[in-house]
């Protein structure tokens, strides 16, 4: 498989904080990798940083063999190439459904309206949420309203699915809506970097998990070895107060 996303010595900082610390990693094209960790641990900032939302400190990121971080690349052009999912949603409150999936594609895609809402009812069908088309999002459930922002990601037509803890700000029982979704997805062979807490995903759905701890990965490997079989004490540590 051909790498999709190489990070080389990321850094971030935020003032003196020192948030990421040298992360070193590559995701293949078509592979679901999960990002676990404590909280405060770096996880959505290495989210933020492979699509440009905050800017590297130091080191480099590479999507498809385009450095990210390079003042002559075109970041909005690139960023078009990665789906973002953010943990609250973050739909148009006085846009329609189908408003919120079709804006982006005309305008950064430049696709014509009649075209836009086409790719946006099949998008809407495939998430169980056509007949939801005219709603707004405050007629929507959490768990309605996040497949909604799956869809409109997907309406970019990316190539990479980023997903930032797309379960944490939903009620227990809308949670399986969402990863059933996913885990179409990822059948369907999107490549997907996930931060997640939902470890039964993570087992089920990974083809490999990164622990970070302080701002690097300090453990990496199929889900079968990390959640089951973990070197390091810390990941035991933290899988024992998570499982």
């Amino acid at each position: 498989m051909s790498t999709m996303i190489k990070v080389n010595q990321l850094q971030k900082r935020f003032g003196q904080a020192h948030i990421l610390r040298g992360i070193d990693c590559e995701i293949r094209a078509r592979e679901v990798v999960c990002v676990i960790g404590p909280s405060g641990s770096g996880k959505s900032t290495f989210l933020r940083c492979l699509n440009g939302l905050e800017e590297v400190s130091d080191g480099d990121i590479f999507i498809e063999g385009v450095k990210l971080n390079d003042p002559k690349v075109n970041l909005n052009a690139l960023r078009a190439e990665l789906g973002m999912v953010f943990q609250r949603f973050n739909l148009f409150p006085h846009m329609t459904v189908l408003e919120n999936l079709i804006m982006a594609p005309m305008q950064v895609r430049k696709l014509s309206r009649r075209d836009a809402v086409l790719v946006a009812e099949k998008l809407l069908q495939k998430v169980g949420l056509l007949d939801k088309i005219d709603a707004f999002p405050n007629q929507l459930s959490g768990g309605q309203q996040q497949r909604v922002a799956i869809a409109r990601a997907l309406a970019m037509e990316p190539k990479v699915m980023l997903f930032d803890e797309p379960t944490s700000a939903l009620d227990p029982e809308l949670v399986g809506e969402v990863l059933t979704v996913m885990k179409q997805l990822a059948e369907e062979g999107m490549t997907m970097v996930v931060v997640t807490h939902e470890m039964g995903f993570a087992r089920e759905v990974a083809d490999r998990v990164f622990f970070i701890d302080q701002g690097v990965i300090m453990e990496e490997g199929p889900p079968q070895q990390v959640l089951g079989e973990p070197v390091h004490e810390r990941t035991r540590d933290f899988l024992r107060k998570v499982l």
